[in-house]
């Protein structure tokens, strides 16, 4: 991206309806802070666009004033969509059509949370490194089988940007500002945030994983990896106790003295959660989520959901809207 003649550099955020207001905020903070520095310089400017420039709302009900409709956006400027929930519906043809137009041009481009899967549905991510929030990873990864999804904060691609969203917008923001225009001003724009230690985009999204109790303890650290890495084909309790050199019974001791549940049913939890996942943000049936989330059977499947969450997995997939579907 080139800055304009007097060093501004330009954005235009798309913003989707149900976009996470604060994935959206912490990015455009960033920028506007900049904008303060004692410099008195203004490195950035940005413009707000929506699909037909009415005010668009974010997932919580609070909604945005919009500069303009979709128009054409200048090649030196950089696009970044901004999206949440519901971010299928949201992701016309228009919307879609407009992106493979527009990035034609040779901008950069990203997304925040979920608007990676608005890039992806526009064709503009295959073969490419993308980060989303973990929420929607497992959907992303069997709905979207040539994107790469990682579990990073933000990926950087070519001049392709994703995100995970919330927080870690500030993080890939920094890291733009350092790379546009350096580390001080990067580290000024962090300390008016008070955010004095950002992270890399490698640090893992989600700090429960790693505060849980017992997480100090290495081998159950990667018994718990090896889990969540092999949910569509599960492993027995023996392979996983082989594989961290520990027996079968020195296993079900770990794990009961630390997440006070046997091996097997932690690995159940871990499958169900995915399946619950799939099932509120896809349109793949029952019987594909079943494959995906390791079962063999769908009454097995059944039954142990209902056990779970109280319900049948049917009952969740009619009763709670779906996320992912693209409408004309």
């Amino acid at each position: 991206m080139r800055p304009d003649p007097d060093g501004t550099k330009r954005y235009a955020f798309l913003l989707i309806p149900g976009y996470s207001q604060l994935g959206f905020a912490c990015a455009l903070e960033a920028l506007s802070l900049a904008n303060i520095h004692p410099s008195g310089q203004r490195f950035y400017s940005w413009r707000l666009i929506g699909e037909t420039g009415a005010p668009v709302p974010a997932y919580n009900g609070v909604t945005a004033a919009v500069d303009s409709a979709l128009t054409a956006l200048d090649r030196d400027e950089t696009l970044v969509v901004c999206a949440g929930n519901d971010a299928g519906t949201g992701s016309t043809r228009a919307v879609l059509n407009w992106l493979r137009r527009e990035t034609r041009k040779g901008m950069d481009f990203g997304a925040l949370s979920s608007g990676t899967y608005t890039l992806a549905l526009a064709g503009l991510l295959s073969g490419k490194r993308v980060t989303t929030h973990w929420a929607y990873r497992d959907a992303l990864t069997e709905l979207l089988p040539d994107v790469i999804i990682e579990s990073s904060l933000f990926s950087v691609d070519g001049r392709i940007f994703t995100t995970a969203g919330g927080a870690a917008s500030m993080d890939m923001m920094l890291d733009r500002i350092r790379h546009d225009f350096g580390t001080d001003l990067a580290t000024w724009v962090a300390d008016q945030m008070v955010y004095t230690d950002p992270r890399v985009a490698t640090h893992g999204q989600r700090l429960s994983r790693r505060v849980r109790p017992g997480m100090s303890h290495g081998k159950l650290g990667i018994a718990l990896q090896i889990m969540e890495n092999n949910l569509e084909d599960p492993l027995r309790p023996d392979e996983i106790a082989q594989a961290i050199e520990l027996s079968t019974r020195q296993l079900e001791r770990l794990f009961a003295k630390h997440l006070g549940v046997s091996p097997k049913r932690h690995y159940l939890q871990l499958r169900l959660e995915k399946a619950r996942g799939l099932l509120r943000q896809t349109n793949l049936s029952v019987t594909d989520i079943c494959v995906a989330c390791g079962f063999r059977s769908l009454s097995h499947f059944s039954k142990s959901y209902r056990g779970c969450f109280g319900l049948s997995p049917g009952q969740e997939k009619r009763g709670t809207g779906e996320i992912w579907p693209v409408r004309a």
